[in-house]
């Protein structure tokens, strides 16, 4: 179910980071109107067989998880980076370890991956990592047909978007290769490991 195809013409730079910009600010409104909650992110049936389990039977892999959603929604074409490649798991863990994230992100994403584990186990008995990927594009997709569903989704996307266009100084886009995909020039100069945004505060 990924979110590209083929290669961005003309202004695809722009026009990418014009998108995150309008998911980040649409992610904060919908999570607003929710109230945070992440009940109304992938709600349960009361008495679920989730529920039931227990928290050892709901245990998850968070970052294995979070690594197969990132690929499912942007995943390796023959001439095109996927998540992998862009390296978007480990920026979006190195961003969250070193709590460079917005705490209220950093809650979010990894909540709603134990979240996404329970409603794979209602839903199909077994782990999410356990499903092939039809059917984790299936249970993603019935994540997506509610607001606050696709708000996570759409959270996960943008620091997919973020791994793709940073610089390699943080972690994602080894080697430039998102840049190299979208036929960007990158502004001089490149910040050194003393100049990291984090850094300077």
């Amino acid at each position: 179910m990924g979110i590209r195809q083929g290669k961005p013409q003309g202004k695809g730079t722009t026009a990418l980071a014009e998108w995150k910009l309008a998911l980040l600010s649409r992610r904060r409104f919908l999570l607003s109107l929710a109230g945070g909650s992440l009940l109304a992110l992938f709600p349960l049936p009361r008495g679920s067989a989730a529920e039931r389990q227990g928290d050892k039977e709901t245990e998850v892999d968070t970052w294995g998880l979070l690594g197969a959603v990132q690929e499912r929604l942007f995943p390796t074409e023959l001439s095109a980076p996927g998540a992998r490649e862009i390296n978007a798991l480990g920026y979006l863990r190195g961003m969250l370890e070193g709590n460079h994230l917005p705490q209220e992100d950093a809650q979010f994403i990894l909540q709603g991956a134990g979240w996404l584990q329970a409603l794979s186990l209602e839903r199909t008995g077994k782990s999410f990592l356990m499903l092939n990927g039809d059917e984790q594009d299936t249970l993603l997709r019935q994540i997506e047909a509610s607001e606050a569903g696709e708000n996570w989704m759409s959270t996960v996307i943008l620091y997919i978007f973020e791994a793709l266009l940073t610089d390699p100084a943080y972690g994602g886009n080894p080697d430039g290769i998102g840049w190299r995909w979208l036929a960007h020039t990158p502004g001089f100069p490149r910040p050194p490991a003393d100049k990291l945004f984090w850094r300077l505060g």
